[in-house]
């Protein structure tokens, strides 16, 4: 049709609900519940990474680089772009989850095959279970900038850290 059949002012108004980061006690709670292995590593480096939950679940064994102890990926939604990937230093609680992990390909083999809606579902009927209301798996990178953020990290390394640049 060449004109919309209802005008845009007359559409309701879009209200989006409140985002916000996941707690610790919130995290602990939710890895604590989990049985699958593969799930619980998934939560535990989203809560130390801050990555997309795509870009998680389709780490590499490849993309670690255990001499230098960092974590270093192309980004599921910036793949095409010639930005600099985030590099994410990690510690020995990260090293010590990546060592439950494949040492070669995927590091999730299953949470790979999985659409993000999915893993989206699985999340919040792991949520819904404990009672907590109000996260999703996005709430992990709102975590990790708000503890950047306290931590004193300047604005820009966070964004790099999250694979987001600004002008």
């Amino acid at each position: 049709l060449p004109w919309p059949i209802v005008p845009k002012r007359q559409w309701p108004i879009v209200r989006f609900q409140e985002k916000r980061a996941i707690t610790w006690e919130e995290h602990c709670r939710i890895v604590e519940r989990e049985r699958n292995p593969e799930r619980k590593a998934f939560y535990q480096l989203a809560w130390h990474l801050g990555a997309s939950q795509s870009d998680l679940a389709h780490l590499q064994a490849e993309d670690v680089d255990w001499p230098n102890r960092v974590i270093s990926f192309f980004r599921m939604k910036t793949r095409w772009r010639s930005l600099q990937p985030p590099q994410i230093r990690f510690g020995k609680e990260v090293e010590a989850i990546l060592a439950t992990l494949p040492k070669f390909g995927d590091l999730f083999p299953s949470l790979a095959n999985v659409r993000p809606g999915d893993r989206a579902t699985e999340f919040k009927q792991r949520c819904d279970g404990l009672g907590i209301r109000g996260i999703s798996l996005h709430s992990y990178r709102y975590a990790w900038a708000e503890r950047a953020k306290i931590a004193g990290h300047p604005e820009r390394f966070a964004q790099l850290a999250l694979g987001h640049n600004s002008k």
